[in-house]
């Protein structure tokens, strides 16, 4: 059974002309289990602030990474712990088509649309809720907002059990009365560092990711076309069958690890491992892993390559450097708009979107 806890963590700024908006609190809530191990997450963003769980000797830590002031996350580069959409990841040229129609969206990343553009779900304020042992942050999203069709509601559940398991489940669905569809790929954007958030770089952590397959992309971080994507692991750094270190391969001169200056990739998850662990992430020095669980086709690892600069961490004078932390981001693939050969991304009305993505730590 779970404390919850709610605190108001400061508030949205009043518009500047005072007419409008502003005033909004932004709330901290504190999942606590029966271990004393805790989550805190935020409505601004739908946001996972926090996690704290044991290592092998019972110490406890603070494993993701994140702010210590929540005006930090107001459009910060790395959507720290964010909950982003209408569409996760890249849409290549910030445009794509449905049912015959084109839709233009903000250009962001590059020559692309990434996160759903500049606000995005990420920067905003989500409507937050406690339901039992649950958080729930629901959000309404505007016809056109951002350039997507249609309105949509979507919810953000968070549920913390005494097995130190977090799952998500994102639900979205058409909102009001429309005939057309639109897009939507959901995910959280947290960065975990399995000997304490602030402890530096997790290039040392081993990784195991169930996938024969990646998509190599071009320079702009797009897909290849097919064949040419997806490509097999075999025979690349892009491997992780087997527990392999972050760091023994992310240099090594790989044109996609060139252009990611690092690892920021897709990976095909294994159909066979849908129904378990799909990737697992583990530090020898303390001891901690942590096992990742989806019903999506696939995971985006992401070794923080932009993390320097970034507002200052959630401890005092600490502020983050690249590869402090990896992300590991459970979605469909970036640009399946535009991809007939990509699982379908589409919503239609009488349709909920779900998916789950769970995070269960432990110690060995």
């Amino acid at each position: 059974m779970n404390e919850i806890t709610q605190q108001v963590w400061g508030f949205t700024p009043e518009s500047p002309t005072g007419t409008a908006g502003g005033g909004e609190p932004v709330i901290l809530y504190t999942m606590t289990n029966a271990n004393g191990a805790t989550v805190q997450l935020t409505n601004y963003g739908a946001s996972i602030v926090g996690i704290t769980v044991p290592d092998r000797m019972g110490k406890m830590a603070d494993v993701v990474l994140g702010y210590g002031k929540w005006q930090s996350y107001i459009a910060d580069g790395p959507a720290m712990g964010k909950s982003v959409g209408r569409y996760a990841n890249r849409i290549a040229k910030g445009k794509f088509t449905l049912d015959g129609k084109e839709y233009r969206l903000a250009v962001n990343n590059g020559p692309n649309h990434l996160h759903g553009g500049p606000t995005g779900f990420a920067n905003r304020l989500w409507e937050g809720r406690v339901e039992g042992d649950r958080v729930v942050f629901g959000y309404h999203s505007a016809d056109g907002e951002e350039g997507y069709p249609e309105a949509l509601y979507v919810e953000a559940c968070f549920d913390w059990d005494d097995d130190n398991k977090l799952e998500i489940t994102y639900y979205a669905r058409l909102d009001g009365d429309t005939s057309d569809p639109t897009i939507v790929n959901l995910t959280n954007h947290v960065y975990f560092n399995l000997n304490g958030h602030d402890s530096g770089s997790v290039l040392g952590h081993s990784l195991i990711v169930k996938a024969a397959q990646y998509l190599p992309t071009d320079e702009t971080a797009i897909p290849l076309a097919a064949p040419q994507a997806p490509a097999t692991v075999e025979g690349t750094p892009m491997d992780f069958r087997t527990p392999t270190t972050l760091g023994a391969r992310i240099d090594e001169p790989f044109q996609q690890l060139i252009w990611g200056k690092g690892y920021d990739h897709c990976w095909v998850i294994d159909p066979g491992a849908a129904d378990g662990t799909v990737a697992e992430l583990c530090s020898e020095e303390s001891g901690r892993f942590v096992k990742v669980s989806t019903t999506q086709p696939g995971i985006q690892i992401y070794t923080g390559n932009w993390l320097g600069g970034c507002p200052e961490s959630k401890t005092e004078g600490y502020f983050y450097s690249d590869r402090d932390g990896v992300a590991m981001e459970c979605q469909a693939f970036p640009d399946s708009p535009n991809r007939g050969d990509f699982p379908s991304v589409v919503l239609r009305p009488g349709e909920t979107y779900e998916q789950h993505i769970a995070y269960e730590f432990g110690t060995r």
